[in-house]
C-alpha cells in the first residue's frame, strides 16, 4: 500500500494559502489563522498552563501574524512562523506574570486582622504554608527562567514542553542543532541547580 501524501498535500495547501495572504488576499489569511488557531491555542496552553491566559495569548498571537504578514519569510512554512510569534508572546506573558507574582507575594493577604482559633486557625495555617510554598516553588522555576536567554527558554519549553525533535526547534529559532542542544543542556542545570538550591 504505497504511503498516504495528505501531509504533502497539507504543506502545499498552506504554502499556496501563505503566498496568497502575504500578497493581500484576506480570505486566504482567514484560513490559515482557522487552520491553526486551536493548535496555537494548545501550544500557549502548555506553555501557560492557564486556559485564561493560553487564550489571550492565543488572539495575540494571530493578531500579530495579522498585522506582520507582509513580512513572512515564505522560505520557511507558516506553521513555523507561527510558532516563532506564539514563543515571544508567551514568553513575554511568562516574564509578567513572574513580576505579578512577586508583588502578590509581598503584599499583605485579605482577612489579616482576623484572629481564628483552634482547629480553624491551625488548618488555615497549613493552607497558608502550603499555598506559600508552592508559590516559592513557582518563583523559583520563573526566576531561572528569567536568567536564561529568550532562545535558551523558548528551547527548554520547546523541547521538554512539547517534545519536539532538535532539528525542529532548530528550524522556528532559525539557529544551528549544535546551538540548541547546548543551550538546552545549559537551561537544565540551571533549573536543576535552582531547585536543589535552598530557597534565599
Amino acid at each position: 500500500m504505497p504511503p498516504s501524501r495528505e501531509p504533502d498535500q497539507q504543506q502545499t495547501g498552506e504554502s499556496r494559502l501563505a503566498h496568497e495572504a502575504r500578497a493581500g488576499k484576506a480570505s486566504a489569511l482567514a484560513k490559515l489563522l482557522q487552520m491553526h488557531q486551536q493548535r496555537t491555542y494548545r501550544m500557549c496552553l502548555r506553555m501557560l498552563g492557564s486556559e485564561d491566559a493560553a487564550a489571550d495569548a492565543a488572539q495575540d498571537t494571530l493578531l500579530r501574524a495579522v498585522r506582520a504578514i507582509g513580512t513572512f519569510d515564505e522560505r520557511s512554512r507558516f506553521s513555523t512562523w507561527l510558532t516563532r510569534i506564539a514563543i515571544n508572546v508567551c514568553l513575554t506573558r511568562a516574564r509578567s506574570e513572574k513580576l505579578r507574582r512577586h508583588q502578590s507575594l509581598e503584599a499583605p493577604g485579605p482577612g489579616t486582622d482576623q484572629t481564628p482559633s483552634g482547629e480553624r486557625l491551625e488548618s488555615r495555617e497549613q493552607t497558608t504554608a502550603r499555598r506559600v510554598e508552592q508559590a516559592e516553588d513557582r518563583e523559583r522555576v520563573l526566576e531561572a527562567l528569567g536568567a536564561l536567554d529568550a532562545e535558551a527558554r523558548a528551547i527548554l519549553l520547546l523541547r521538554d514542553g512539547h517534545d519536539l525533535e532538535y532539528e525542529q526547534i532548530a528550524e522556528m529559532l532559525g539557529v544551528a542543532v549544535g546551538t540548541v542542544k547546548s543551550r538546552l543542556f545549559r537551561a537544565r542545570k540551571a533549573l536543576r541547580e535552582s531547585m536543589e538550591s535552598p530557597p534565599r
